[in-house]
């Protein structure tokens, strides 16, 4: 078993119901707001943004919720994912640690997110929803609702940050060819974009400026549409969760309970979708000694750098209010190669969960985390995408640590898709024009100087 490479589960294995960690968290999710009255949101508020399907399990402290026959169907069209014994990686670095990560490339998006995209446009289709607005940054979330609502029968608009538009023509052009409408954000399609655009011709955009795009889209559109979000939102994360208990049965196949759980992070949901799992066993007594850890970019450190309030998820403050660790909603990032992690705030159950010390959190450069990716694709031969380059710089810093230590550990992660749309980046590194960002606490506070008072 030990020279074992790939663990695979056969389709009947596939989980037939998400884990929704509401059912086991020590303690209550802060109340989400009102942006206008600054009270507790009730369905009703989100009705405009959302099916109501999506609204209940928004809420839900159901423990399981089922997922749907036809989101299994489509499910199977790539799940479930491998789980890899990463050995000549292992044999690089020369450590004593057992390295393993689930692969989430092998969806048609090359990345986790549509096992929330699925769902979202099913849940939308049987509302009876024709259209869905949504923002991208990397064009991962992008590409995969765009997928989801070519199977579905709904039409997709997607505002691109500006920034990822100009860096990913091939991602814009998969979205295209799944039939969805992409614009760079911000566009002169909304109120919000032209305001921008208006004040700084040459933005490169942000996560907060396309949400708020999207948001207006949605509810001012000529044509009936609701939002679809790919990050953050509870039920976000709980769909995510066919990668982390996938990932326990093939653990358990391995004989292994891993020592360290490991996923990059931007908004929560890979990283929630593949910890959760774990987190609850944790939670419960069951793996007490487990380390949870998310590694974000150093550019974008809402969890190592922001600070604990209550603040919109968009720029133009149209989203409700939620309690997480922010930078922010003024803040524009620097316009890094791991776009899909360049968001201001956090998923509210990962903020808590951070709060409570539960999970741990560490900011890496670009520069190491391109490296991590090299020396991931020369030993193990995927290419991955920036974001999932983290995942894997923790992983090594993590199994180079058990080599000083001496230490035999297991360490699991996440590769949450590949980089085969992101290959001007690796170019970029190749050729040393990928520099480091120290981002000044001086734009840090500029930003959060702009914080609601709640």
């Amino acid at each position: 078993m030990s020279d074992q490479t790939k663990f695979l589960l056969s389709e009947s294995d596939m989980p037939k119901a998400w884990y929704n960690i509401q059912a086991d968290l020590p303690f209550e999710l802060p109340a989400v707001l009102h942006p206008g009255t600054k009270q507790p949101i009730g369905p009703a508020d989100l009705a405009p943004l959302f099916p109501m399907d999506l609204i209940l399990q928004e809420v839900s402290k159901e423990r399981y919720i089922d997922i749907p026959e036809p989101v299994r169907d489509v499910y199977k069209l790539w799940r479930p994912t491998p789980l890899y014994r990463a050995h000549r990686l292992e044999q690089h670095l020369k450590t004593p640690a057992k390295i393993y990560y689930k692969y989430e490339g092998v969806s048609p998006a090359g990345s986790h997110k549509p096992n929330t995209a699925i769902p979202q446009a099913f849940y939308n289709q049987q509302a009876g929803v024709k259209r869905l607005a949504t923002e991208t940054g990397a064009g991962q979330w992008g590409s995969s609702l765009a997928f989801a609502g070519s199977l579905f029968g709904i039409e997709v608009k997607v505002y691109m940050v500006r920034v990822s538009y100009d860096q990913k023509p091939y991602r814009r052009n998969l979205m295209e060819t799944w039939g969805a409408k992409v614009v760079a954000s911000p566009s002169p399609d909304t109120q919000v974009g032209r305001t921008i655009l208006a004040k700084d011709p040459n933005s490169t955009g942000s996560l907060g400026i396309a949400i708020s795009e999207a948001v207006e889209d949605a509810v001012t559109n000529a044509i009936p549409t609701k939002y679809a979000l790919g990050s953050v939102l509870n039920h976000v994360l709980m769909h995510q969760t066919v990668i982390g208990l996938e990932t326990q049965r093939q653990l358990d196949m391995a004989g292994v309970y891993p020592d360290v759980v490991v996923g990059c992070i931007g908004g929560g949901s890979n990283f929630g979708g593949f910890a959760f799992p774990f987190i609850g066993d944790k939670i419960k007594g069951r793996a007490s000694n487990t380390r949870i850890l998310a590694i974000e970019p150093a550019a974008a450190p809402s969890l190592t750098r922001g600070v604990y309030a209550y603040d919109f998820g968009d720029t133009s403050m149209m989203t409700p209010l939620v309690k997480m660790y922010t930078l922010g909603h003024d803040f524009i990032p620097a316009p890094i190669h791991a776009g899909g992690l360049r968001y201001h705030g956090m998923a509210s159950s990962i903020c808590e969960l951070y709060r409570a010390g539960i999970i741990e959190a560490r900011a890496v450069q670009q520069r190491a985390t391109f490296e991590a990716g090299i020396t991931f694709a020369r030993t193990e031969g995927i290419v991955p995408a920036p974001e999932a380059a983290h995942a894997v710089r923790g992983a090594i810093d993590e199994a180079i640590k058990a080599r000083e230590e001496g230490v035999a550990k297991t360490i699991v992660f996440n590769l949450c898709g590949h980089g085969h749309f992101d290959m001007a980046s690796y170019d970029r590194y190749l050729r040393g024009d990928i520099q480091d960002y120290e981002l000044p606490q001086s734009v840090i506070d500029e930003a959060q100087s702009a914080l609601p008072q709640v």
